[in-house]
């Protein structure tokens, strides 16, 4: 099955009833935004861009895809043509990967004929939603890190392809690793683990487990210490693997008492170097409450791949303007601005980001020190040449974090980092 059924029955149903009508052919923009933060939020980050693109290169609608849709009555004769010739020949400009957003961004605009933009919503919000939010509440780990690593392995608590894109928004987050091997592969992405409680239990004492690993993977090795006492755990990893050993984990019990005991134990058999990695159900207050223990790194699995609470940013795909004009939805709670947007972040002299402009029609005035916060990805269909590497997307994000005020990097509730102005734009 392509990309191309990653696609809700309306979308169809709208294109159908456009292709009767004649309007399909109508040129209209498409905004993705967020009208509020997930609570607690003070800052949203664009991850998936880069995926969404690679996609859009394989939304094509199969023979027995279309054949499927139109023996089920989901599309007519002509629609299920339309379907068949189907190309993306518009253009899609926005935010870089890695860059900031607040309610009211204009993170992506898609441009082109209603027909042919329209079937892409769900495919363009279900990537977006879920890379942003990941890649958000990892930038909030990673700022509560203050520079200890960090490894992504929640896979097993997500959709298999979803844990790939996980680790894909938490390393643009800054993690340093994660344990899925499609993710290092596919995106080039460092991967690490060592083992379980089931390799310890599957031998007959922890000595014997410790003494396999270290054979098998060297002293350089992550061992396990908590499937028994923790104490006698490390006793037994510093007795097989020596002092030199690189690093033990810890996955269970009061952390921060155990990083405290564990530090001493180890200082006291001579393993002065030896690294303390703790992991298990760590979010971002878990992690900024143990910024004072002894801890290297830590693991962290499930509340990274769920958003930490917040698993999707919150975003939508409205139509803005048509046929060059705005247009704009009223209803209560759920209004829009219309128009195409263009959007600049604005600094102090110091580079400190003080407010988010964005015109609702024409270029936002400009000032000394703005920065122009949309690229394009796609123009007539085929994606730009020079779209950054995911390694370019995460200095970026580093940069802008870096650029905030120090409070929209509190994890305590309260305003969007930086306020978002909406101006009517010069004429355009």
């Amino acid at each position: 099955m392509t990309v191309a059924l990653y696609t809700d029955h309306y979308e169809l149903t709208m294109l159908l009833a456009a292709l009767r009508d004649g309007t399909a052919q109508r040129r209209c923009a498409f905004e993705v935004f967020a009208r509020r933060l997930p609570t607690g939020r003070r800052y949203g980050v664009v991850a998936g861009t880069g995926r969404l693109v690679e996609l859009l290169a394989e939304f094509r609608f199969a023979a027995d895809e279309v054949d499927f849709l139109h023996e089920h009555g989901v599309v007519d004769e002509a629609t299920a043509a339309w379907l068949s010739r189907y190309r993306f020949t518009g253009d899609i400009e926005g935010y870089a990967e890695g860059e900031l957003f607040f309610p009211g961004s204009p993170i992506l605009t898609v441009s082109g004929s209603f027909a042919e933009c329209v079937v892409l919503e769900t495919l363009v919000l279900s990537v977006l939603n879920h890379d942003c939010a990941v890649a958000a509440a990892a930038a909030r780990m990673v700022t509560a890190a203050r520079g200890r690593s960090l490894i992504e392995m929640g896979s097993r608590r997500a959709h298999e392809e979803a844990a790939v894109a996980a680790a894909r928004a938490a390393y643009l987050a800054g993690f340093a690793s994660t344990s899925n091997l499609a993710a290092g592969r596919r995106y080039g992405i460092p991967t690490a683990g060592t083992a379980a409680h089931a390799f310890t239990l599957l031998h007959d004492d922890e000595p014997a487990a410790f003494a396999s690993q270290v054979d098998a993977l060297g002293k350089g090795t992550t061992l396990l210490v908590d499937t028994y006492d923790i104490s006698q755990g490390i006793r037994n990893a510093i007795a097989v693997a020596g002092p030199d050993l690189r690093a033990i984990r810890i996955d269970s019990g009061d952390l921060s008492v155990l990083a405290q005991q564990s530090r001493q134990l180890l200082d006291s058999l001579g393993a002065v170097d030896t690294k303390i990695i703790v992991s298990g159900d760590l979010d971002e207050y878990a992690i900024a409450a143990l910024a004072a223990e002894p801890v290297d790194a830590y693991g962290a699995g499930t509340a990274v791949v769920t958003g930490s609470g917040a698993p999707t940013a919150g975003l939508v795909y409205k139509l803005v303007e048509v046929d060059g004009r705005p247009v704009v939805k009223r209803s209560e709670h759920k209004a829009t601005v219309g128009g195409r947007k263009k959007a600049l972040r604005r600094h102090k002299p110091t580079g400190t980001a003080t407010e988010e402009v964005v015109a609702s029609r024409g270029e936002p005035p400009g000032k000394p020190g703005d920065r122009p916060l949309q690229r394009p990805f796609v123009r007539a269909g085929d994606p730009a040449t020079d779209l950054p590497s995911l390694v370019d997307s995460r200095e970026h994000l580093r940069h802008c974090l870096i650029s905030i005020p120090w409070e929209g990097l509190k994890l305590s509730a309260g305003d969007p980092a930086i306020p978002v102005t909406v101006v009517g734009g010069a004429p355009g």
